[in-house]
């Protein structure tokens, strides 16, 4: 029997993604120094050390209105472009987790929401060299985990998996969205921040799932 995710394992993604953002912080802001505005790492750690905060003193009953709390609090604290763009994503994937536990298939459907609601909002497709790239491989591997029977741990690990594959790609694309773009080909040969931090972030979200850290 395939094991599903409570409210608790949205609450350690929460932590997780937190201390990982923290770890990752200099380095998310060397990425955006180099095609954005440099505070891509800051803006991030803000956001989900306000979360954390949040979640501390209060506990949601169910994943969606965990997720849905992420949301809210990251698009009043996050700076930029990042703040609408992560909490449309975690709002879209509250709505698509539904009112129970978060099972292989609603693991793909809430990563698939957070995507539609990422291309949505910030009008980018894959290949513009956006955190498009690594969430949309994510959602896909999530997909083909969950279709093939794979357990959710199994299913976030493939889009966790993808989305690292994902964010490395960008590193020779031309930007076409975003203040990167401006760049134009000077944009290549560097790797794109707003894809490497969903690839954290989907990275903190099957750590979170399977008790394990990343390194």
């Amino acid at each position: 029997m395939d094991e599903t995710l409570d409210t608790g394992w949205v609450v350690r993604w929460a932590e997780q993604a937190q201390r990982v953002v923290a770890e990752n912080r200099i380095a998310l802001m060397e990425l955006d120094r180099a095609i954005g505005d440099g505070d891509h790492g800051d803006n991030l750690d803000r956001g989900f050390t306000a979360v954390t905060a949040k979640l501390a003193d209060i506990t949601p009953d169910t994943p969606a209105s965990a997720l849905k709390l992420i949301a809210t609090t990251l698009m009043s604290t996050v700076g930029g472009a990042a703040g609408p763009l992560y909490g449309t994503a975690f709002l879209r994937a509250a709505t698509a987790a539904g009112d129970g536990p978060v099972d292989a298939q609603g693991v793909a459907a809430l990563l698939a929401a957070a995507v539609e609601g990422v291309t949505a909002r910030g009008k980018a497709a894959t290949g513009d060299k956006t955190m498009v790239d690594a969430l949309a491989p994510a959602a896909e591997a999530a997909r083909e985990a969950a279709s093939s029977g794979g357990s959710a741990l199994a299913a976030l690990e493939a889009a966790a998996e993808a989305a690292e594959a994902g964010a490395e790609a960008t590193e020779p694309m031309v930007a076409r969205k975003g203040r990167a773009s401006y760049l134009g080909d000077r944009s290549a040969g560097h790797r794109d921040p707003g894809a490497q931090s969903s690839a954290l972030i989907v990275r903190a979200a099957a750590d979170a799932a399977g008790g394990g850290q990343s390194p």
